[in-house]
C-alpha cells in the first residue's frame, strides 16, 4: 500500500491477506456523485483483481462502508486528524466498526455542544486489533453512549476505491503489528461534560444531520 509523497515510508504490510475488488462501478459512481467529490480529488475505481493494498503512488485506499455506515465525509474534520495523529494510525488501517464509533462520538459531542477531544474519546473507547485492522470497543468502566452499534460488515474489505493522499491533509503513518497496550483510564464521574453526554443510537445519519453538526459540507 503506497504511502505517497505526503506519507512516511513504511515496510509494514497488512497482517491479513486482502481479498480482491468486489463491488460495482455503478455503486462507486453513485457514491462519488452523491457526496460531490470534486475531480481534483482523483477518486479512482480499482482495476479488476486489485486489493486495497494496491493503491498507486500518491493515493490511499478508502472503504465504501466508511461512508455508507460510518458517516464519513470529506474533507475530514480537525478532530479526526487529531485522532489519527494520537493513535499513529493510517486511515486505511481502520475497521469500519472503529470508524463508526469515532464518528458517532464526534456527532454526539457536536450536537450536545460538548468540547470534542481525543482524551474524552478514550474515556469511552479502547483500541484493539484484529487481522491487521484497528477498531474500538466500549470501555467497561465508562457509561454507554452508543447503543446497538454495528457488529459486522459483509465483504467490506472488497469494497474500496483510491483517492489522492492530499485529501487527508496530514502525514499519516502505518501503525505496526505490535500489541495494543492495555490502558487504565480514570472515569471522570464528577465532570459535567461526562454527565451531560447522552446515548445516541448508531445509525447512518441523514446528510442534513451531518451538515448541522459541521461534519459534512454537502
Amino acid at each position: 500500500m503506497s504511502t505517497g509523497d505526503h506519507l512516511e515510508n513504511s515496510t509494514e504490510e497488512m497482517s491479513a491477506e486482502l481479498p480482491p475488488l468486489k463491488w460495482s462501478r455503478a455503486t462507486f459512481d453513485g457514491l462519488i456523485q452523491n457526496l460531490r467529490f470534486p475531480e481534483s480529488w482523483g477518486a479512482r475505481y480499482p482495476e479488476e483483481g486489485q486489493t486495497a493494498a494496491d493503491a498507486p503512488a500518491g493515493y490511499v485506499a478508502l472503504f465504501w462502508d466508511f461512508f455508507c455506515a460510518g458517516n464519513v465525509r470529506l474533507p475530514v474534520t480537525k478532530f479526526f486528524l487529531e485522532f489519527l495523529e494520537y493513535y499513529k494510525i493510517h486511515i486505511s488501517q481502520l475497521h469500519p466498526i472503529g470508524m463508526a464509533r469515532v464518528r458517532h462520538f464526534e456527532f454526539v459531542c457536536r450536537t450536545m455542544r460538548i468540547e470534542l477531544t481525543v482524551p474524552r474519546f478514550r474515556v469511552f473507547h479502547r483500541m484493539h486489533c484484529s487481522q491487521g485492522f484497528y477498531s474500538f470497543v466500549q470501555r467497561a468502566s465508562a457509561k454507554k453512549i452508543l447503543f446497538n452499534p454495528p457488529k459486522s460488515f459483509h465483504d467490506w474489505k472488497q469494497k474500496f476505491f483510491f483517492i489522492k493522499v492530499g485529501v487527508i491533509p496530514m502525514r499519516m503513518t502505518f501503525r505496526g503489528k505490535e500489541d495494543v497496550p492495555t490502558e487504565t483510564i480514570q472515569t471522570p464521574l464528577d465532570k459535567n461534560w461526562y454527565q451531560d453526554l447522552k446515548d445516541v443510537p448508531s445509525i447512518a445519519l441523514p446528510e442534513k444531520a451531518l451538515v448541522g453538526a459541521s461534519m459534512s459540507l454537502n
